[in-house]
């Protein structure tokens, strides 16, 4: 039998013992996989949740069909083949998404690839109407191809599936994001788990068959989903041409293009500020400030009181993770570009309900800025994600009121307020920057008030259609699970 412990407070004050009982976690092992495990009789070593997955699955009241094969709901199942990969920068080369990109609601280019790479660049685009998994690292991720990512060129880590159905592609998305469903993707029949993943590996992969009536409904759902992703993006988009128009801002490539022909600069000893580092005075983030003192009404910084009541940097701490029903969603910097992040982890009440409150707490409205390792990645909280947590490695800044919230974020955001952030990097190892050096940051006030304004709004409305996204992908995992996989 297992159980959960749990810390409640009687009426004197007193810590109490609660025994909360959970659903017992068992399995079969036959003697073979014992033998092949090294003769181990911990349970630790046989995955139960596993197990237990591909049995709910074979048992579910429609019966299954097998992902890929003949008679199968996949049309096709491939990556393109590997390559020796040719970087350059992006004024010369195609924008390159990697895996790890493949979630995020926006994703923007972090690397470039050659013209002069020995690859077929069209067959590396992606096409509509594509489920998309990851082979490699991180397996179970998965993705549909919005209009974000359409005609990107995506890494060959990424296997690209069609279908013979249209309706089969948001209903196997739903599936395989589901826990359960994740679980028979990611693991083998005894409970193993697969480390990279090949499209053949879908074969083995079963699949409640489903009434089509329910997998219209569920995918329905998930394309209204992606729908508003990619219309948040473009009031996202809308927002940050009205800030460039604005302040009369150009490429930031003609900020790079006017600095020193070689990197070498001379420095005003009044202007060091206490940092002899060359990263903090690279010309270009004083002709980006020098063009805001130019075009704005006022440039002020983001710990002005009228822009920001508070910015957290949470202190650094031990971790308790428990199961969902004991804890609160905990995420990473990795994760804060995703609308519902697959790999979430439960930060325990018990152990760290006061710093919970005080430092980990998100909410709707915060900028969330990584701080540690790749810095100046800039998120919106959104209504889903109140009451979450996140990692020390994530500094929150609380916008003053929600005139102000959705128009600090379009700047920071910005590849603007992205040289603004990074300019602060410190560390010989480990990039970081602190909670004082972003209240540091400068930030614009536009002499059109109305701009402004019309700039926040239209941040605002984004992160309601985000989400109003999450609630109707949440409603398709719920019909998978109480219609689907746990129907009576």
């Amino acid at each position: 039998m297992v159980s959960n412990l749990a810390s409640a407070v009687d009426n004197n004050g007193y810590n109490q013992i609660k025994i909360a009982e959970a659903p017992v976690k068992w399995c079969s092992v036959s003697l073979s996989e014992i033998v092949s495990r090294g003769k181990r009789l911990e349970a630790s070593v046989f995955d139960v949740e596993a197990k237990q997955a591909h049995e709910v699955i074979q048992q579910n009241k429609f019966g299954c069909i097998q992902l890929l094969g003949e008679n199968g709901t996949i049309k096709s199942a491939y990556y393109p083949g590997r390559f020796k990969r040719i970087y350059c920068n992006k004024y010369n080369g195609e924008p390159f998404f990697l895996p790890s990109q493949m979630a995020d609601i926006n994703p923007k280019p972090e690397k470039w690839i050659s013209k002069l790479t020995k690859c077929d660049i069209s067959e590396l685009r992606l096409k509509e109407n594509t489920l998309l998994l990851t082979r490699s690292g991180t397996i179970g991720t998965i993705a549909l191809v919005s209009k974000a990512i359409y005609g990107t060129v995506f890494s060959d880590d990424v296997i690209r599936v069609t279908f013979k159905e249209v309706i089969d592609l948001g209903y196997t998305y739903t599936f395989l994001k589901s826990k359960i469903g994740n679980k028979v993707l990611t693991t083998n029949g005894y409970g193993s788990v697969i480390t990279h993943l090949e499209p053949e590996h879908l074969m083995n992969v079963a699949i409640p068959n489903a009434p089509t009536k329910i997998k219209e409904k569920i995918h329905n759902l998930i394309m209204q989903s992606y729908e508003l992703r990619d219309e948040s993006n473009d009031l996202i988009d809308e927002a940050t041409k009205l800030l460039v128009e604005e302040l009369h801002l150009p490429d930031i490539s003609e900020f790079e293009n006017n600095v020193a022909p070689v990197e070498t600069f001379n420095v005003k000893l009044s202007n060091i500020n206490g940092r002899i580092d060359a990263s903090y005075h690279v010309p270009i983030v004083d002709a980006i400030t020098a063009h805001l003192h130019k075009y704005a009404a006022e440039v002020t910084t983001v710990g002005d009181k009228r822009i920001s009541s508070g910015i957290i940097l949470p202190g650094r701490f031990k971790r308790v993770y428990v199961g969902e029903e004991y804890g609160r969603v905990f995420i990473g910097g990795k994760q804060i570009s995703e609308l519902d992040p697959i790999n979430k982890k439960y930060l325990s009440m018990v152990h760290h309900k006061n710093r919970i409150a005080d430092q980990l707490e998100l909410h709707e409205n915060m900028t969330l800025i990584t701080c540690s390792g790749t810095i100046g990645k800039v998120a919106f909280v959104g209504k889903h994600w109140e009451n979450w947590t996140a990692n020390q490695h994530i500094i929150r800044v609380i916008p003053a009121n929600e005139e102000i919230a959705g128009y600090l974020n379009i700047f920071l955001a910005s590849d603007y307020g992205h040289q603004l952030i990074v300019r602060y990097t410190y560390g010989s190892v480990v990039d970081e920057i602190d909670d004082y050096h972003v209240s540091r940051v400068a930030i614009p006030l536009l002499k059109n008030k109305e701009i402004q304004d019309k700039i926040n709004s239209l941040a605002l409305s984004a992160n309601k259609k985000r989400y109003e996204a999450y609630k109707l992908e949440q409603q398709a995992l719920m019909i998978m699970d109480n219609e689907v996989i746990y129907a009576k």
